[in-house]
């Protein structure tokens, strides 16, 4: 089975031993997109604290990364999100919801994580998108 390594130059580099994404079996496998908005590690900016723009934040990074494979949100057929806070799940659900039409959402978990990879980071998510 070939496999191709996705990055996306709109969104942070990566600074852990993963990549964007890996395309393989007619899947593309996004790893878990972070809030930083920039193209520059040094440079990248999170909106601290809230929620509602770390989400949009989040999205955008996934639909740079699912472009980049050929790919897009319409193709998710599974995405794992974390949330360092589940009360504040209802606000994530809306805020989510208004990237999907409302027949094809993908399959989706949601978990508490009480801390992510960066302090200031609210939410995180992977994706797996037909390529």
């Amino acid at each position: 089975m070939a496999r191709e390594i996705i990055t996306s130059a709109r969104v942070t580099p990566m600074r852990s031993a993963v990549n964007h994404a890996v395309k393989a079996g007619g899947f593309v496998f996004v790893t878990g997109v972070t809030p930083f908005k920039g193209s520059e590690r040094m440079k990248a900016e999170i909106a601290k604290g809230d929620l509602v723009a770390q989400i949009h934040q989040v999205m955008q990074n996934m639909q740079a990364i699912l472009a980049e494979a050929g790919s897009s949100l319409d193709r998710a057929v599974k995405m794992n999100v974390a949330l360092t806070d589940m009360t504040r799940y209802a606000e994530f659900d809306a805020t989510f919801r208004t990237y999907f039409d409302e027949d094809n959402f993908p399959a989706r978990q949601t978990t508490e994580s009480a801390r992510l990879a960066h302090p200031d980071f609210l939410v995180s998510i992977d994706c797996i998108a037909e390529a």
